[in-house]
């Protein structure tokens, strides 16, 4: 995977909490949304429950006025009839108003139907009215004498003694009754549905004409009977789905049903269209940022690390008057200036040779010692680079971060050869380098062991090993907690004549309990492939609770004076 292909990776992470803060975003305005409309749902059913309890009481109180008059009361036809036909005229809402015997046969009415014309015994207003002798609801009805679909209410007609000698209706008119019900609807995709005790509905919006009449759908009964008054999301009788919201009116009316339903894809079509305008302004800025990634990693990455690559060639290729020209206060720049400074050193070092060999054989067996030098180092250099910059993102960190870090480790290890013309460094100023930054804070080092003198390839070897453990003390060991302590103490073993063997232990105290981590990362690899491949050493992890060990076991071959003295420092 290319490097550029993982700041990609990286821009796309980068935008998980934007998609995150869009959901959360999306899912708390629905749900409010959600009890905003089922709480005006089941206020909107309940003021339409009120107003047909609201007609109920009125007309209970019209049927008492009517009771009062003579002609009424003394059930004669003719009088009755005319005063029935004026009282009306009156109140247009009323298809019919009619006086019955207890009988069900019609004494008057207001349409002028003569006594005995037709007879009602078997309408549930009839009979409940002189069952109950009280003011009733019926349930629909096709009435007899004004043909409209009606609602009748009724009371009973009593004589001096009490008893009951006729029964008073009126006739409401389910047209009138439809759109004073739904006079309070503000939205127009509201629908309202009232039945009445037997499961009859007597008014529907939209779409009336098709439903009054007809019984309400055995399971919607059901329904209505199990879980009463409530809300609830469901499939609406015209099969759309809806916010549902079920009240039965107060007093006489109080056998039948209201239901009131708010369209739930007209309820929801702002949120919706917000979300639709959320997850395009998020994909115009994904595609924005993985622009501006691609640009800003063209400029800031890939072009001055493919100048150190082809630089890196030409010398070694031989031609080391080749300078890849970095400048600038960042890693990359300050690896290009130590990296030309260590190509003018050899390029010095090679005129000097070849001066030399003119004036013999044996200058010209040193020139080629130091070329073939030149070419180990620029290419251990660039292997170092290469893999810092194609590994550094497999880690939990930003790749950024951790390839600046261990640019500026390899940059400041290239610091201690130039100073000695890349003969090599000792090993307390490579470890001093790595744990300055730290000095003065709330962590204590203890450092014990001989001067000892390292080779170049030690000297980049042991660098990075030590930067990776400093490092990893910091985010995760000792030196990330006050108090912690860090131990680091060596030796060497082997006589002057003999293969001398440095051992080195890193020793982590006080601070939070090792963990074997799950999976080899990066760091891990490294000191690895230092130590064991390019040094041919030995190097041991121990990840005990007390705090990490870490044993470090390298030949040192070639090095230069060994002072076995034993000096050791505090910070």
């Amino acid at each position: 995977m290319s490097l550029t292909t993982r700041i990609l990776l990286l821009v796309l992470l980068a935008l998980a909490p934007a998609l995150a803060i869009q959901g959360y975003n999306e899912h708390a305005l629905r749900a409010s949304r959600d009890d905003a409309v089922r709480a005006d749902t089941m206020a909107t059913a309940r003021t339409v429950a009120e107003d047909l309890a609201q007609v109920a009481e009125t007309l209970r109180q019209a049927l008492n006025f009517v009771a009062q008059d003579a002609s009424i009361r003394a059930l004669e036809p003719a009088g009755c009839t005319e005063y029935l036909r004026r009282a009306v005229l009156d109140n247009p809402h009323l298809a019919v108003l009619a006086l019955t015997r207890p009988d069900g046969t019609v004494v008057c009415n207001s349409v002028g139907s003569a006594a005995g014309a037709y007879a009602v015994p078997d309408r549930a207003y009839q009979r409940r009215a002189v069952a109950e002798n009280a003011f009733v609801m019926g349930t629909y009805a096709r009435g007899n004498a004004s043909r409209r679909d009606s609602l009748h209410f009724a009371q009973p007609l009593h004589d001096a003694d009490g008893g009951t000698v006729g029964v008073l209706a009126a006739a409401v008119d389910l047209g009138w009754l439809d759109g004073y019900l739904r006079r309070n609807l503000r939205l127009p995709s509201t629908s309202v549905t009232v039945a009445d005790g037997d499961g009859t509905i007597l008014v529907r919006y939209p779409d009336g004409a098709g439903w009054v009449g007809k019984a309400v759908p055995p399971e919607r009964q059901r329904i209505l009977l199990t879980r009463g008054e409530g809300v609830r999301v469901d499939f609406g009788i015209d099969g759309r789905e809806r916010v549902l919201a079920n009240a039965r009116p107060v007093g006489t009316a109080s056998a039948a049903w209201v239901t009131v339903g708010r369209d739930r894809d007209v309820a929801f079509a702002d949120v919706d269209a917000a979300s639709r305008r959320g997850l395009v302004l998020i994909a115009l800025g994904a595609v924005l940022a993985v622009a501006a990634a691609l640009l800003a990693g063209r400029a800031f990455i890939r072009r001055p690390f493919d100048r150190l690559l082809r630089t890196a060639a030409r010398w070694q290729a031989g031609d080391l008057a080749a300078r890849n020209g970095l400048e600038g206060s960042d890693e990359f720049g300050r690896l290009g200036r130590k990296l030309d400074a260590m190509a003018a050193t050899l390029q010095r070092n090679e005129t000097e040779l070849r001066e030399e060999i003119r004036n013999g054989r044996a200058m010209q067996e040193r020139q080629v010692t130091m070329l073939h030098e030149l070419n180990h180092r620029v290419k251990n250099t660039l292997a170092t680079v290469q893999a810092l910059a194609r590994q550094s993102t497999r880690g939990g960190d930003a790749p950024g971060e951790r390839l600046e870090a261990r640019i500026l480790a390899l940059s400041k290890t290239h610091d201690l050869l130039t100073q000695d013309d890349w003969s090599g460094a000792p090993l307390r100023a490579v470890l001093e380098n790595e744990i300055e930054p730290y000095r003065g804070s709330d962590v204590r080092f203890v450092i014990d062991g001989p001067d000892v003198d390292l080779p170049p390839r030690h000297v980049l070897s042991l660098g990075m090993t030590l930067h990776e453990l400093v490092t990893n003390a910091a985010k995760y060991g000792a030196l990330s907690v006050p108090g912690g302590e860090v131990r680091v103490a060596w030796s060497v073993a082997g006589g002057e004549g003999g293969d001398r063997r440095l051992r080195l232990d890193w020793i982590e105290a006080n601070g939070p309990p090792a963990v074997p981590p799950e999976r080899r990362g990066f760091g891990t690899r490294l000191i690895t492939v230092s130590v064991e491949r390019e040094l041919d050493g030995q190097v041991t992890l121990d990840f005990a609770k007390a705090g990490l060990r870490v044993g470090v076991d390298v030949p040192l071959t070639g090095t230069g004076a060994v002072h076995l003295s034993p000096l050791a420092t505090t910070h």
